[in-house]
């Protein structure tokens, strides 16, 4: 059993067991789609079309148990496929990230660096902005991941996950505090 004989007997109940549109639309011969037809039924051991001389006239009682499962592994085979190339081209592409200007500058340039040696033919692309606009270009899809404060978590519309924790440090030079003394008690001599 292969994928062309599925086909060609799904087309020829789609052209209503037109033989001849059939191989238009497989682009083969007619011949070719009778052979394809006929080797299904041997090796299923049952006539899946009712026939006058060479001619179809329609579905065999068997054929017409048999036609939704061939459409439903026709559909799969399809989606197997569409699965595969949309995995095949998660490799490539760009991914947009749009970041405050502290985001960007001080906590993904690590991440990115990271990211890029994983996945070389992925290009990135850089958006900066107040976290408003990070908001505003994710809900326009311009942008495909959004590193921003926690005010993305007031937008509805998106999912805010927290990664790490932002830390505020308050750094000052030494100071040297004056020590003040008493002063001294006069009348001592």
């Amino acid at each position: 059993m292969n994928f062309q004989q599925l086909r060609s007997v799904r087309e020829a109940v789609r052209q209503d067991f037109n033989l001849t549109l059939v191989a238009e639309v497989l682009h083969t011969s007619q011949p070719g789609v009778s052979r394809q037809i006929r080797e299904l039924e041997d090796e299923l051991g049952i006539e899946i079309f009712v026939r006058s001389g060479k001619r179809l006239l329609g579905l065999t009682p068997p054929g017409k148990t048999v036609l939704p499962i061939i459409e439903r592994m026709l559909l799969e085979a399809q989606n197997l496929k569409r699965a595969g190339d949309d995995f095949a081209s998660q490799v490539r592409g760009t991914l947009t990230i749009a970041a405050t200007h502290s985001q960007a500058r001080y906590a993904l340039p690590g991440a990115v660096r990271d990211f890029s040696r994983q996945h070389p033919e992925v290009a990135l692309r850089m958006i900066q902005g107040s976290p408003n606009h990070v908001a505003e270009l994710l809900l326009l899809g311009e942008a495909d991941i959004g590193v921003a404060t926690e005010a993305l978590a007031e937008y509805g519309d998106l999912l805010a996950l927290p990664c790490y924790q932002w830390t505020h440090v308050v750094i000052v030079p030494p100071v040297i505090v004056p020590i003040r003394f008493p002063p001294l008690v006069s009348g001592y001599s």
